[in-house]
Formats: C-alpha cells, structure tokens, sequence
C-alpha cells in the first residue's frame, strides 16, 4: 500500500482481510495486488468508477470466484472458499448489484432457497413464511411472504434481496449497490438496520455511486481505482471533493442543458391513464408535451409512476384512456416494434432483465434493435452489421475487448452503455430512459448525460426520469414532478432542490 492508502490504524478487529489479491481475465488485470481490510462493527464503504475492481474484490471475498494470487485472511488464518455457500457457512454473505432472484418463485421460496427449514415432515413452509414476516417488519415493507417476486416492482425486489442476506445472520455482510432501486423513506429503513447490525458486531462492506448517501452510514472509505487502491481515510477525514478527485482525478459534473433549437412538438401524451391489475390508475389523466431538441426530466419518488408513463408510451403497458401522438400520429394501437420502427425508443429500468440478452456478445446487444437495418429476406449483411457495432461502440464510448466479448464481461456502466448505444442505433426521433444512471459512477453518469446532451443538439427529444434530485439539475431544460400517477409540477432549469423535493411531496428536511 502507498503512503496515501496506508493512514492510521484503525482501533477494531479486523475480522477479513484481502492481502496482496490479483485478479486476470486472460489479459485484463481486473485486480493488481489489492489490500483491503474489514472491522468487526463498522461500516466500510467502497467508492470507484465502473470497471474499478470493486464487484471483483468483493466476489473474492464472499466466495463467488477465486483470486489469481494473494490471499483472504478470516479471523487471522488464510481461508480458501471454494463456493459462496462455504463462505455463506463461515458467516460472509452478499447482496449483488445486480438481482439474482427467481421471479417465478415467492418471496419466501426466494429468501430460504438452497437452506430450507426441514421439519419432521419435510420443508416447514410456516417457519419460513413467519421468518420472512419479521424480515419484512424489520425492514418496514408490507410485502406478503406469498407474493410471486415478478409482481414486485424493482425496488420491493431489493428488499426480497436485503431480507434474504439478513436472514442468514451473517457476521460480515457485503452490500453491493443495496439502495440502486430504492427509495428515501426506504434507503432510511435499511441505515437503521445497518446501524442495528453494527451495533451487534456485524461488519459492513458497503459499495454506492451515491456519494452523499454513503458518506452518512460509513466508519471509513477506501477508494479503488483501475484495479488499484488509491486511497483510504476515517469519516473525519473525507467529503465529497475528496471521493470523486481519487476516483476520477478530476470533480466530474453532470453538465448544463445543451444549447439546442427547440422544434416541433415531437411526442404528445393526451389524457393518458394506465391501470394496475387491480384497475387502480398509476398514472391518472397526464398531459405532456416535448419538443424535438429538448430534454425533460421527470422526477418522483418510487410509485410516483415514472416507470408506468414510459412504459405506457413505449407500448410496454396498455392505458385505459388518453392518447400518445408521435410526430402527429397516434401510435396507442401499435406495437412495441412498430413504436421503433416510427422512431420511439425506451431505455428500461431494469437492464439486466429488460436491456439485455445475456447469453449474446456485446454486439449483438448494440445490434438487436436495429436488425431489420442490415437483414433482407432470409440474409443478413455482417459487413453492415459490424459497421453498426464498430460505430455505436465508438458513439457510446463502450469499454470493452470488442464486439465479440461476452455482454457479461463488462462492468455495469458500460452495459448501461451498450443498452443506450442499441436504442440509439434505431436513429429514434424520440428517446424515453427510465433511471439512466441506477447503478452507475459519476464518471458513468457524466458520459450517459453528455449522450443525452448530443442526441438533443442534433434534434433529439430525450425523456429520463430519476428518483435523485441532482439529477435534474443537469442536462435537462425542464423538469416535471410527478406524485401519485399525476403532474404535480413543472419547473425550468434554474429551480432549487428544495422545489422539486417539496413538489414530490417528499419531506425536505430528509
């Protein structure tokens, strides 16, 4: 460790400790050499851009994959896990970035999978069923243990995901993007139970591109940086400027509305109200306008129904009234195909469920949307195709091996890219983003901005909505508020924080 990384000894018990670990992917050096440290009762947190090492590190440590070289030091002794079900057995246990839940299955067949509660007469579901209540009053969330997880949206997913880590009663828990799909009042209920489990001697790895948010539940701060640490320091020590110049080298920001010419009315949404399965409207009688070269932000806390009006307008959901006009044409009757086709795009949410084909290469990610571009009859022009995907992994600037490399090789940034690059290879005239930046760094989120801020300049209209209030106050020449399925606000670029939250009816104060 350099002189930077190495600071002051911290007084408690390390009870994990990563010692000189390497981790290669044949000629990517993911990890060089890492030390890394992990006290009994605290909360370290672990900063760095996509690509950085940080979901390697912790993989290795939690069992997932073996390290190239070095070694894991667990209450002193070096270990060697050959699964993460071994690790899980000696008390280390993972909450993934990315969800890795069966949504066919229950909350409680989901939480107990793999360890089930046997009794004399088999599986005890009741024990489990009363397990997962107490895990989800703890964790404030009225989700019944019965539910099939693909009914849950995003964020009750990742409580699924929190509540089954808890469950285990580990004594160090990895947090790896715990709060990417929550909200405020939901992000509170999980600091309270992580200061609950710190309080009990749990150790806490905890992994955020949320700055402000992690800098209120962390001990200490290491930061990682191309596979390297750069940097370690207490609480006391650390605030935002210090956080991004080791992780980027510079203070990033996310840019200022781009100096475009405002066109034509390019997507008009009329009256528009989607119902749940239940018939109640998540989106209630909404009117909206956009412009081509312009770029709108809706903000709204989670159920606000951000997701519900995209998805509505991409034809992903059915509304019971209203219309959506493209470019002066009614599209409600179309397809989601047909939608594309007309020059309307949909960036979702959720990328790994929605976004990407796994079991593809990055290019035929980048290529999918656009296959009809470079397919006649039966044939398909590779020479065409290839051309697509040289220029989209230049236009989004996709860090990668080349289009062959497998789409999981990247870290989450990238793909995030390689999502945008494939809908913007449609040549949309409209482009709608849900969430754009969950689960991404600020390096990231600047480069997803700067996309956004070149479509609209060259005619683009651009739609993303955000549950991060910074968020708005970047690229975005309007902002419209959302709260319980309707309008509640709009405001230009020069309007505060404090506006937007209160227009939400999110408490200002949190």
């Amino acid at each position: 460790m350099s002189a930077q990384t190495q600071g002051a000894p911290d007084a408690a018990e390390v009870v994990l400790a990563a010692r000189n670990v390497a981790k290669s992917y044949g000629n990517v050096h993911a990890l060089k050499g890492v030390n890394f440290d992990i006290h009994r009762g605290q909360v370290t947190t672990l900063f760095g851009e996509n690509g950085a090492g940080k979901s390697t590190l912790m993989k290795i440590l939690s069992g997932v994959i073996r390290p190239t070289s070095g070694q894991i030091i667990l209450d002193g002794q070096p270990v060697s896990f050959a699964s993460a079900n071994e690790a899980r057995d000696r008390g280390i246990s993972i909450i993934h970035q990315e969800l890795s839940l069966a949504p066919n299955l229950s909350v409680r067949d989901n939480i107990f999978m793999g360890r089930e509660i046997r009794g004399p007469l088999g599986v005890d579901f009741a024990e489990e069923e009363r397990q997962v209540r107490l895990l989800m009053e703890e964790l404030e969330e009225e989700i019944d243990p019965l539910t099939p997880v693909e009914e849950l949206r995003l964020g009750q997913q990742q409580i699924v995901e929190i509540a089954r880590a808890l469950s285990v009663d580990s004594r160090i828990l990895i947090m790896d993007e715990p709060t990417s799909a929550l909200s405020a009042s939901e992000v509170e209920v999980l600091f309270k139970v992580i200061r609950d489990l710190t309080a009990k001697g749990v150790s806490i790895v905890y992994i955020s591109h949320h700055l402000e948010e992690a800098l209120t539940i962390t001990d200490h701060a290491v930061v990682l940086r191309d596979g390297t640490m750069t940097a370690y320091a207490p609480r006391a020590e650390i605030d935002l400027d210090w956080i991004v110049r080791n992780m980027v080298g510079e203070n990033y920001d996310l840019g200022s509305p781009p100096d475009s010419a405002r066109r034509g009315i390019a997507l008009s949404i009329r009256g528009l109200s989607v119902p749940d399965a239940t018939g109640k409207d998540l989106v209630r009688d909404l009117s909206l306008d956009v412009r081509a070269g312009e770029i709108v932000c809706i903000y709204g806390l989670m159920g606000a129904g951000r997701t519900e009006l995209l998805e509505t307008c991409a034809g992903r959901l059915r509304a019971s009234a209203g219309e959506i006009v493209l470019e002066g044409q009614e599209i409600s009757h179309l397809s989601i195909a047909e939608r594309i086709a007309r020059g309307l795009a949909l960036v979702p949410e959720d990328r790994q469920r929605d976004g990407l084909v796994q079991t593809m290469s990055v290019g035929q990610n980048l290529s999918l949307a656009s296959i009809r571009d470079f397919t006649r009859g039966l044939f398909t022009s590779r020479r065409a195709e290839r051309k697509l995907i040289e220029d989209s992994i230049r236009s989004v600037t996709v860090k990668t091996a080349g289009g062959a490399a497998p789409i999981g090789s990247l870290s989450g940034g990238n793909q995030q890219k390689v999502v945008i690059g494939k809908m913007l290879a449609t040549k949309p005239r409209v482009i709608l983003l849900d969430e754009p930046s969950r689960g991404i760094d600020i390096g990231a989120k600047a480069e997803v901005f700067r996309l956004l801020a070149e479509g609209a300049r060259q005619g683009l209209a651009v739609i993303y909505s955000t549950s991060e209030v910074g968020e708005c106050l970047s690229v975005a020449h309007r902002i419209v508020v959302m709260h319980k399925g309707r309008i509640s606000a709009e405001f230009d670029s020069t309007v505060t924080k404090e506006k937007i939250m209160a227009a939400s009816g999110e408490s200002v104060a949190a």
